[in-house]
């Protein structure tokens, strides 16, 4: 019997998934499901009214085209996800949603797409990409591993705080080993690869955070994570 039903909503599935992040979204409807509830899946595209009742959100990757394509309606969503970050709604932002999901990034033709601020940080293109395997490790998953490939340079402000810190790669910008940007239960980070299948536990916190604030309780149930975890070992041992 379903202990009930958690809805996940992918922000511009079209636009924004160029690197296997829909990989993240079925990641999260498998460990729905094996948890025992009923995984259910909206889409948010450009233009068209913003879903109701959705329990996680997620946003992918994509180029700086991409990018301007979607900025006008996240502007217009931007006072609707502010709030919902700041209730505490789990979300997980990777690459060009999670520079948007800051305040600005200017592209390398100077361009400045505007951000909604869920993040306190803003993004400049550099001059060459950030291509490769990543080995972070933060407070609360511990190790988290994945693949990184922009061009953007991201500096976290003020007293924003990181996803997690680099040990191996370049992580915001190549420089202070910070790694993509956490507030109230909103992830951003630029590990794609996707990371969620090789970090199931990020999933299961974006899980257990929606159940929690829907039914007032999670209980989990014991999932056979061998393959997941070999994966995360393999990649653990690949070059940069």
């Amino acid at each position: 019997m379903s202990k009930g039903s958690l809805t996940v909503l992918q922000l511009y599935p079209n636009e924004m998934n160029i690197y296997g992040d829909y990989g993240n979204v079925l990641t999260l409807l498998r460990r729905i499901t094996w948890h025992g509830y009923e995984a259910r899946l909206k889409y948010h595209l450009p233009g068209k009214p913003f879903p109701k009742g959705v329990d996680i959100i997620i946003g992918g990757g994509g180029q700086d085209s991409g990018q301007d394509l979607v900025a006008a309606d996240l502007i217009k969503n931007g006072e609707h996800l502010r709030a919902q970050s700041s209730d505490g709604t789990p979300m997980l932002m990777v690459c060009g949603l999670y520079q948007l999901f800051g305040h600005r990034f200017i592209t390398n033709t100077e361009q400045t797409i505007e951000g909604i601020g869920v993040f306190d940080l803003e993004t400049i293109a550099g001059p060459t990409r950030l291509i490769g395997n990543i080995i972070t490790q933060s407070n609360v998953f511990g190790r988290i591993i994945g693949y990184e490939n922009h061009s953007g340079v991201t500096h976290l402000l003020g007293s924003q705080k990181p996803f997690a810190f680099v040990k191996n790669g370049a992580g915001n910008n190549g420089r202070d080993k910070t790694e993509g940007a956490v507030s109230h239960n909103t992830i951003g980070t630029y590990l794609h690869g996707s990371i969620l299948p090789k970090n199931p536990a990020v999933a299961d916190y974006l899980i257990e955070v929606a159940a929690m604030r829907k039914f007032g309780e999670f209980h989990p149930e014991i999932i056979d994570d061998h393959f997941a975890e070999l994966a995360h070992k393999t990649a653990g041992k690949l070059g940069r």
